[in-house]
């Protein structure tokens, strides 16, 4: 951060970070909007591109490709700053967009995804180090609180916008109708950065290929995970604990030393953003099931839980920029509303309790997770020097994929085992199990956050 960006009273709606705000809002709504959108939109491309069998592909493509596009992005980001990546990223985004929006047969549409997904999951990471450069450290943890709220209207009205646009004027307009808007908001992100100073340097932070291999190979692993659901038994518990093992071995080479044994700060932040995401996004996936399942509710209605989930993770953001705590703290306090918000729903999947004690506990493990989660982003900045800002940010994106990918792998090896989904048997418990674990692993680490004491 430069001294003049300094003497300027701090405001993310005032100048000078009015535009550069506005235009990472924009382009965060856009990704939030398009990760729904294709979920609402993909029944009716599968017919039009005759591509049933590639259902689960057409999702799991982009997810892979997400992990290549955040190593990459954050080693170019370390050593030429964060404005040639950012651009790259969305012409990366705005390319398999428009690739998968003319699409005429399925492969196309998965190699439109593939690039989609590079372009996405690159993204982040110069817009993370944007806000370590230009933003004072008083309002780093409100601006990643706007981030998670920029969900929350995507969540609340992009199924319905997405479907109505698909049957209106059909579903290629779901992913071309985007292209603008992305290259709007990097228009306004660009316009506002001119003449100011990002670190746009040559630097001798030097190139780690390795790195790109390894994120290769993680890609491979989360391709595997989601693939594996289709196997027949019992090759479909061997693919997923494959997977599993080789995507641990591939975080472990794209994080800081340290962090599978949560050594204390920056590696156990990174681990800590793991075991949050694979906590959440292990249970967010059965809760609408669950409901439907169980307790007969409609697909529509079920869906409430997720945005009441929006609505309560971006309450949670809100609080933790403005409640007067230490990070630490609120990374604590967050880790523990985050588990017992899901061992309460895991409860009342055991004892057959009323649908209400579910969303009770579903609203605390969401807050909980607006709570916490947007903290570990900004200890991440906090601790990393200017040269390793671009690769830490990127472990950091890493650990969220990767956590959330075992955990839904782990999650369904844990249902079937414990009888498989359905009104019979004890699937649900045995698939919010794995979550809730994942959850006292990050209560049990979450003091680690804090740097070690240096003694004299």
């Amino acid at each position: 951060m430069s001294a003049s960006t300094a003497d300027i009273r701090p405001g993310l709606l005032r100048p000078p970070h009015l535009w550069v705000t506005l235009g990472m809002c924009a382009l965060i709504v856009l990704g939030a909007f398009e990760a729904l959108a294709i979920t609402t939109a993909m029944p009716l491309i599968v017919v039009d591109l005759h591509g049933k069998d590639a259902y689960a592909l057409a999702f799991a493509a982009p997810l892979a490709a997400q992990v290549v596009g955040m190593v990459i992005a954050g080693d170019w980001t370390d050593r030429r700053g964060p404005r040639a990546p950012l651009i790259a990223a969305a012409v990366a985004l705005a390319a398999g967009l428009a690739v998968a929006g003319a699409s005429s047969n399925m492969p196309v549409f998965i190699v439109g995804r593939l690039v989609q997904g590079l372009g996405s999951g690159a993204v982040t990471i110069p817009l993370y180090v944007l806000v370590a450069r230009l933003y004072p450290p008083e309002l780093r943890p409100r601006i990643f609180a706007v981030f998670a709220a920029c969900w929350v209207v995507p969540s609340l009205v992009g199924p319905f916008i997405a479907g109505a646009v698909a049957q209106s004027v059909g579903w290629r307009w779901v992913f071309l109708g985007v292209i603008v808007f992305v290259a709007g908001a990097l228009w306004a992100i660009l316009a506002a950065l001119r003449g100011r100073d990002t670190g746009e340097t040559r630097t001798s932070t030097p190139w780690h290929p390795l790195r790109l291999v390894v994120s290769l190979v993680a890609a491979a692993a989360v391709l595997g995970l989601t693939l594996s659901a289709g196997l027949a038994d019992p090759w479909r518990v061997v693919g997923a604990v494959a997977s599993v093992v080789v995507a641990l071995a591939a975080f472990r080479m794209l994080v800081p030393p340290g962090t599978i044994r949560a050594a204390r700060g920056l590696p156990t932040v990174i681990l800590e953003r793991g075991l949050f995401a694979a906590a959440f996004f292990g249970a967010e996936t059965y809760i609408p099931y669950l409901l439907v399942d169980r307790h007969g509710f409609s697909v529509a209605l079920a869906g409430l839980a997720l945005t009441v989930s929006g609505v309560a993770w971006a309450s949670g953001s809100y609080l933790q920029g403005r409640v007067g705590m230490s990070s630490v703290a609120i990374i604590g306090w967050g880790s523990a509303a985050l588990t017992s918000g899901i061992a309460v729903v895991l409860v009342a999947v055991i004892t057959a309790a009323p649908w209400p004690i579910l969303f009770v506990g579903w609203v605390v493990a969401a807050t909980g997770m607006g709570f916490g989660y947007p903290r570990l982003s900004v200890l991440t900045l906090e601790y990393s020097p200017v040269a390793e800002q671009g690769a830490n940010t990127s472990a950091l994106s890493v650990a969220d994929a990767l956590g959330a990918a075992v955990a839904l792998a782990l999650t369904a090896i844990s249902s079937a085992a414990a009888g498989g989904l359905g009104a019979v048997g004890n699937g649900f418990a045995g698939a919010f199990i794995v979550p809730t674990l994942f959850g006292v692993a990050a209560v049990a680490v979450a003091a680690r956050v804090s740097r070690p004491v240096r003694t004299a």
